[in-house]
Protein backbone atom coordinates (compact mmCIF):
# COMPACT_ATOMS: atom_id res chain seq x y z
CA UNK A 1 0.00 0.00 0.00
CA UNK A 2 1.33 3.42 -0.95
CA UNK A 3 0.86 6.44 1.29
CA UNK A 4 0.01 9.94 0.22
CA UNK A 5 2.85 11.54 -1.74
CA UNK A 6 4.57 8.24 -2.39
CA UNK A 7 6.49 7.40 -5.51
CA UNK A 8 6.16 4.36 -7.71
CA UNK A 9 8.58 2.97 -10.25
CA UNK A 10 7.45 2.73 -13.88
CA UNK A 11 9.87 1.45 -16.47
CA UNK A 12 12.83 2.13 -14.20
CA UNK A 13 11.75 5.72 -13.48
CA UNK A 14 10.41 7.01 -10.19
CA UNK A 15 7.06 8.76 -10.58
CA UNK A 16 5.57 11.03 -7.92
CA UNK A 17 1.89 10.16 -7.42
CA UNK A 18 0.97 13.77 -6.54
CA UNK A 19 2.77 15.39 -9.46
CA UNK A 20 0.40 17.24 -11.76
CA UNK A 21 0.09 15.72 -15.20
CA UNK A 22 0.44 17.95 -18.26
CA UNK A 23 -2.55 17.40 -20.48
CA UNK A 24 -2.52 19.49 -23.64
CA UNK A 25 -5.32 18.72 -26.03
CA UNK A 26 -4.25 16.46 -28.87
CA UNK A 27 -4.55 17.75 -32.42
CA UNK A 28 -7.27 15.81 -34.21
CA UNK A 29 -8.36 15.58 -37.81
CA UNK A 30 -10.32 18.40 -39.40
CA UNK A 31 -13.82 18.29 -37.86
CA UNK A 32 -15.34 19.40 -41.17
CA UNK A 33 -13.93 16.42 -43.14
CA UNK A 34 -16.71 14.74 -45.06
CA UNK A 35 -19.09 17.68 -44.75
CA UNK A 36 -19.92 19.85 -47.73
CA UNK A 37 -20.71 23.09 -45.94
CA UNK A 38 -21.88 22.69 -42.37
CA UNK A 39 -19.26 23.96 -39.96
CA UNK A 40 -17.02 25.49 -42.62
CA UNK A 41 -15.55 28.66 -41.24
CA UNK A 42 -16.06 27.56 -37.63
CA UNK A 43 -13.03 27.38 -35.39
CA UNK A 44 -12.31 24.07 -33.68
CA UNK A 45 -11.49 24.17 -29.96
CA UNK A 46 -9.76 20.79 -30.11
CA UNK A 47 -6.27 22.27 -30.36
CA UNK A 48 -6.42 24.97 -27.67
CA UNK A 49 -5.57 24.53 -23.99
CA UNK A 50 -5.97 26.94 -21.07
CA UNK A 51 -2.76 27.22 -19.06
CA UNK A 52 -2.74 28.99 -15.68
CA UNK A 53 0.31 30.81 -14.33
CA UNK A 54 0.10 31.14 -10.55
CA UNK A 55 2.52 34.02 -10.04
CA UNK A 56 2.85 33.85 -6.25
CA UNK A 57 3.25 30.05 -6.00
CA UNK A 58 5.42 29.93 -9.15
CA UNK A 59 3.21 27.18 -10.56
CA UNK A 60 2.01 26.59 -14.13
CA UNK A 61 -0.70 24.06 -14.98
CA UNK A 62 -3.26 23.12 -17.61
CA UNK A 63 -6.91 23.17 -16.51
CA UNK A 64 -9.39 22.33 -19.28
CA UNK A 65 -12.22 23.45 -16.97
CA UNK A 66 -11.30 27.04 -17.89
CA UNK A 67 -12.89 26.47 -21.30
CA UNK A 68 -16.24 26.94 -19.51
CA UNK A 69 -15.05 29.06 -16.54
CA UNK A 70 -15.01 25.97 -14.30
CA UNK A 71 -11.32 25.69 -13.52
CA UNK A 72 -9.96 25.04 -10.03
CA UNK A 73 -9.03 28.73 -9.85
CA UNK A 74 -12.52 29.93 -10.87
CA UNK A 75 -14.79 27.50 -8.95
CA UNK A 76 -16.80 29.17 -6.20
CA UNK A 77 -15.69 32.68 -7.17
CA UNK A 78 -17.98 35.50 -8.27
CA UNK A 79 -16.09 37.58 -10.81
CA UNK A 80 -16.45 41.34 -10.85
CA UNK A 81 -15.60 43.65 -13.78
CA UNK A 82 -13.49 46.08 -11.70
CA UNK A 83 -10.10 45.08 -10.37
CA UNK A 84 -10.36 47.63 -7.54
CA UNK A 85 -13.42 45.78 -6.14
CA UNK A 86 -11.25 42.76 -5.26
CA UNK A 87 -8.70 43.79 -2.60
CA UNK A 88 -5.78 41.56 -1.57
CA UNK A 89 -6.36 39.28 -4.55
CA UNK A 90 -3.95 36.60 -5.75
CA UNK A 91 -2.77 37.27 -9.32
CA UNK A 92 -2.97 34.71 -12.12
CA UNK A 93 -2.48 34.67 -15.86
CA UNK A 94 -4.81 32.54 -17.96
CA UNK A 95 -2.87 31.77 -21.12
CA UNK A 96 -4.60 30.33 -24.16
CA UNK A 97 -2.15 28.00 -25.95
CA UNK A 98 -3.03 26.81 -29.44
CA UNK A 99 -1.07 23.95 -30.96
CA UNK A 100 -0.81 23.49 -34.70
CA UNK A 101 1.18 21.19 -36.97
CA UNK A 102 3.59 21.95 -39.75
CA UNK A 103 5.69 19.59 -41.84
CA UNK A 104 8.40 19.32 -39.16
CA UNK A 105 5.84 18.56 -36.42
CA UNK A 106 3.59 20.28 -33.88
CA UNK A 107 4.39 23.73 -32.47
CA UNK A 108 2.93 26.42 -30.23
CA UNK A 109 1.05 28.47 -32.83
CA UNK A 110 -1.02 30.90 -30.75
CA UNK A 111 -0.27 32.07 -27.21
CA UNK A 112 -2.30 34.86 -25.58
CA UNK A 113 -2.44 35.85 -21.90
CA UNK A 114 -5.31 37.31 -19.84
CA UNK A 115 -5.08 38.77 -16.37
CA UNK A 116 -7.16 37.34 -13.52
CA UNK A 117 -7.14 37.91 -9.74
CA UNK A 118 -8.87 35.88 -7.00
CA UNK A 119 -9.51 36.52 -3.30
CA UNK A 120 -10.67 33.17 -1.86
CA UNK A 121 -11.52 34.65 1.56
CA UNK A 122 -14.26 36.89 0.16
CA UNK A 123 -14.97 34.54 -2.78
CA UNK A 124 -14.53 37.31 -5.31
CA UNK A 125 -12.29 37.76 -8.29
CA UNK A 126 -11.55 40.02 -11.21
CA UNK A 127 -11.52 39.10 -14.87
CA UNK A 128 -12.72 40.72 -18.03
CA UNK A 129 -14.87 38.13 -19.78
CA UNK A 130 -14.76 39.98 -23.13
CA UNK A 131 -10.94 40.07 -22.88
CA UNK A 132 -10.79 36.33 -22.15
CA UNK A 133 -13.06 35.50 -25.10
CA UNK A 134 -11.16 37.82 -27.45
CA UNK A 135 -7.78 36.45 -26.36
CA UNK A 136 -8.98 32.87 -26.87
CA UNK A 137 -10.08 33.88 -30.37
CA UNK A 138 -6.70 35.54 -31.06
CA UNK A 139 -4.87 32.40 -29.91
CA UNK A 140 -7.01 30.26 -32.23
CA UNK A 141 -6.05 32.66 -35.02
CA UNK A 142 -2.33 32.00 -34.29
CA UNK A 143 -1.53 35.32 -32.60
CA UNK A 144 1.16 35.83 -29.96
CA UNK A 145 0.16 38.30 -27.22
CA UNK A 146 2.40 37.94 -24.15
CA UNK A 147 4.57 41.08 -24.13
CA UNK A 148 2.56 42.73 -21.30
CA UNK A 149 3.18 39.85 -18.86
CA UNK A 150 5.61 40.42 -15.99
CA UNK A 151 9.10 38.92 -16.38
CA UNK A 152 8.63 36.31 -13.65
CA UNK A 153 5.46 35.00 -15.35
CA UNK A 154 7.12 35.00 -18.78
CA UNK A 155 9.93 32.82 -17.44
CA UNK A 156 7.50 30.44 -15.72
CA UNK A 157 5.44 30.07 -18.90
CA UNK A 158 8.49 29.64 -21.13
CA UNK A 159 9.96 26.97 -18.83
CA UNK A 160 6.60 25.16 -18.77
CA UNK A 161 6.28 25.14 -22.58
CA UNK A 162 9.90 24.04 -23.08
CA UNK A 163 9.60 21.27 -20.47
CA UNK A 164 6.32 20.07 -21.95
CA UNK A 165 7.93 19.54 -25.37
CA UNK A 166 11.28 21.08 -26.31
CA UNK A 167 10.71 20.17 -29.97
CA UNK A 168 7.44 22.08 -30.09
CA UNK A 169 9.21 25.08 -28.53
CA UNK A 170 12.01 24.90 -31.11
CA UNK A 171 9.51 24.76 -34.00
CA UNK A 172 7.56 27.76 -32.61
CA UNK A 173 7.88 31.26 -33.99
CA UNK A 174 10.64 33.69 -33.06
CA UNK A 175 7.84 36.08 -32.06
CA UNK A 176 6.85 33.70 -29.23
CA UNK A 177 10.45 33.09 -28.15
CA UNK A 178 11.20 36.82 -28.10
CA UNK A 179 7.87 37.60 -26.40
CA UNK A 180 8.68 35.27 -23.50
CA UNK A 181 12.23 36.56 -23.01
CA UNK A 182 12.42 38.01 -19.51
CA UNK A 183 14.35 41.28 -19.36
Amino acid sequence: MRGKGSTIVKGGKRVDQNKKKVAFNIIKNDPTDGHKGYGIGALSLENISPVFVDIEDKDVFVDIGAMHARSVVEKGIKFLPNKEDVPNAKPYWLVWVTIDRKEEGPYYAGVTACEMTVNREIRRGYKSLPEHVNKMDKSLKRKIMVDFMDDKSKKLLKDFLVNHDAGMWERSSNELKEGLQAE
